[in-house]
């Protein structure tokens, strides 16, 4: 018998991590399994033959989308093209909606099984594509047991299989450790910059968190900064917006979860790093920009109150949340004096981030969700 094919599509770099995770504990569990699709680096190393490297495509919002289209469209016909000439027993779409739902409409004509593996957030915007989600995936797992709970209402076939962040998040050094490997004061308050993995978002964040960490340390006066960064972007991006700040500033290469652990605190832009400093414990604030036009189309469609998955989770507001003409170097470096110098407002957040953390479910969440999609290739969940 033929080994099973398996197309699997991640759009952008957290997606490429999850879309790693999930080929490896499906090849541990069945060894025989072939995969091809679209995804980064870590797809590529878990054994994925990469048909189109997802670095151009790592976009955020309509704005960027349409100037990218013709990359995008690229990356869409190198996929179905693909797919035609290997007919794949199986499709593992991996969040990334705009892309991945048109791309399961394409699948189900073909009558090639899909199985979607992060959920759209359609409970933030685009309740539309719920019907997509009933007409053309077979399974739809999902991280959040909210999302569980709404899908069904739908009569979606959907399984919680809890955040993999819980499998992700391992730490490898002490606190002291941490310091010492980045020449870092023991003395000093440590604050962590994560400006995000995609390149638009360093350039758009790393120096507004700059400018608030010279603020901050100069009212202060006993702060230390350092920034992860992403192994897939240049260094050269990073050290021309730290180069002439005037702060002395470490750098780490995906060394986040051992840095956050370090950290007194962290000034993190709005996606999964956010979860990741709830599942370590580092209180934080959160901040985000997009092109205006983009932020206004969200204002518009965007049924909920909060951005941060840690707010979304908790349904109030855990952690700051600085967006758009709020996130100004001020008013971030503000934000986080107010909260440096409230040791009960640390404790506060320490507790709330805890919660958040417990409400994620147990461990082996890639493991669950593997296990799930091999029941359906082996006919055993119709």
């Amino acid at each position: 018998m033929d080994p099973k094919k398996i197309l699997i599509v991640a759009g952008e770099p957290s997606g490429d991590l999850h879309a790693s995770n999930l080929v490896k504990d499906l090849k541990r569990l069945n060894p025989h399994l072939k995969f091809f699709g679209l995804g980064g680096s870590l797809s590529k190393k878990a054994g994925v033959d990469i048909i189109f490297d997802i670095s151009g495509l790592a976009l955020i919002g309509a704005v960027e989308v349409l100037k990218n289209i013709f990359v995008v469209k690229r990356a869409y016909n190198a996929v179905i093209s693909k797919v035609d000439s290997l007919k794949p027993d199986f499709a593992i779409l991996v969040d990334y909606p705009g892309f991945n739902l048109r791309l399961a409409m394409e699948l189900k004509k073909r009558s090639i099984p899909v199985i979607y593996y992060i959920s759209p957030q359609v409970w933030a915007w685009g309740r539309d594509r719920i019907d997509i989600i009933r007409k053309a995936v077979k399974k739809i797992l999902v991280f959040f047991k909210f999302e569980e709970e709404l899908y069904k209402k739908y009569d979606i076939n959907v399984e919680f299989v809890g955040h993999p962040v819980l499998d992700i998040v391992k730490l490898s050094l002490t606190k002291e450790d941490v310091l010492k490997k980045y020449n870092l004061s023991g003395e000093k308050i440590t604050i962590s910059l994560l400006p995000g993995s995609r390149a638009i978002e360093v350039k758009r964040l790393l120096p507004v968190m700059v400018f608030a960490g010279k603020i901050i340390n100069e009212k202060l006066n006993k702060t230390q900064f350092i920034i992860v960064k992403h192994s897939d972007l240049s260094i050269n991006l990073y050290e021309r917006i730290i180069e002439n700040s005037g702060l002395e500033i470490r750098l780490a290469e995906d060394d986040a979860y051992n840095v956050l652990s370090a950290s007194d605190f962290a000034i993190v832009a709005s996606g999964t790093a956010t979860l990741e400093s709830a599942a370590i414990g580092t209180p934080l604030v959160i901040i985000y920009k997009v092109n205006l036009l983009t932020f206004i189309l969200y204002k518009l469609v965007s049924n909920i109150q909060f951005l941060g998955l840690i707010n979304i989770i908790a349904q109030k507001e855990v952690a700051p949340e600085l967006l758009q003409s709020n996130a100004t170097p001020e008013k971030i470096a503000n934000k986080a004096i107010e909260i440096l110098s409230d040791e009960n407002k640390i404790l506060s957040m320490r507790r709330e981030l805890k919660s958040v953390r417990d409400s994620l479910g147990s461990s082996g969440a890639s493991l669950r969700a593997a296990r799930s999609i091999l029941n359906i290739l082996e006919g055993i969940d119709k």
